[in-house]
């Protein structure tokens, strides 16, 4: 049940570093979200619809016993949340 906790947490997170890249401008580059994005009657709706989508699959996997392919996910994202607080830290207008 951890790996879902984790799974859950890096989603809030990666959305989270997602609103701040709007308040700074930089365009969404995953296909997926930015057709979400722009689909949906607002940019936020349209990305919490993706969190949301990414949680069902992920409850699917748990239920499939697909544990290993969840942590693996995990990783990726962790990376992904870490690489955008990097972006958003040395973007900040108090560095610039």
């Amino acid at each position: 049940m951890h790996v879902l906790a984790e799974f859950i947490y890096l989603q809030v997170m990666d959305m989270l570093t997602t609103v701040a890249f709007m308040m700074y401008g930089v365009a969404e580059v995953n296909p997926v979200v930015k057709w979400a994005m722009r689909e949906s009657p607002s940019a936020l709706g349209g990305l919490f619809l993706v969190k949301v989508a990414a949680v069902m699959l992920a409850l699917f996997c748990m239920a499939r016993s697909q544990q290993k392919l969840l942590r693996g996910v995990n990783i990726f994202f962790a990376g992904v949340v870490a690489y955008n607080i990097f972006v958003l830290i040395m973007n900040a207008p108090v560095l610039q």
